[in-house]
């Protein structure tokens, strides 16, 4: 039996830098691989963007109401036996995706990887990163640093270069710029404190 695996961490801890790689040391020995990633992830459009500049083309763009054992069942009739599947940003996924995706790696022994972000910007969980802390067979936290020097744990959210702390889980605006940081708990509650 496969295994559903959860690898979290904070901004800039390397996840699609790590996807990546394991796609590649799949298909560098001969084997297949399907890339993965939640429609609401518009960014880079069609492809996985690592902060280092490595850029990759997903093979399914996962919509809500999409069955990801019908889209897996379909992929591997049209191009044959399926080795892995990896998901970039599994924070957007429904709980139903994440159980299709925990059905796959069981019942048709797929290792499926999954790489995204633990809490949002406020602390709160994603739906599809709360259903994979319960199910998946293996959690293991990526780790990246604050600006600070110590272990990032949080996610802070910047407009227009200010920190904020309210506000829509997923951020879309076309007018403000919006970026994230990764924070120790320390500086996250300095920044929260002083707004």
């Amino acid at each position: 039996m496969s295994k559903l695996y959860f690898r979290y961490g904070a901004m800039n801890s390397g996840k699609s830098t790590h996807l990546m790689q394991v796609a590649h040391n799949y298909e560098e020995r001969g084997m297949r691989v399907i890339l993965l990633k939640p429609e609401i992830d518009a960014k880079g459009g069609t492809k996985l963007v690592s902060r280092l500049g490595v850029v990759r083309e997903v093979d399914l763009v996962v919509r809500e109401d999409d069955n990801i054992i019908d889209l897996a069942k379909r992929n591997i009739e049209e191009n044959g036996k399926l080795d892995c599947i990896l998901v970039d940003e599994v924070q957007f996924l429904k709980r139903h995706h994440v159980d299709e995706l925990f059905e796959l790696a069981v019942t048709q022994n797929i290792p499926t990887i999954c790489y995204g972000l633990r809490t949002d910007f406020k602390m709160d969980g994603f739906e599809g990163s709360e259903r994979l802390l319960l199910v998946a067979h293996s959690v293991e936290e990526m780790k990246t640093i604050c600006k600070c020097g110590n272990k990032a744990l949080l996610n802070g959210r910047k407009i227009n270069g200010k920190f904020v702390f309210e506000g829509e889980q997923v951020a879309i605006d076309d007018n403000d710029e919006i970026e994230y940081e990764s924070l120790c708990g320390e500086c996250y509650f300095k920044f929260k404190n002083t707004k």
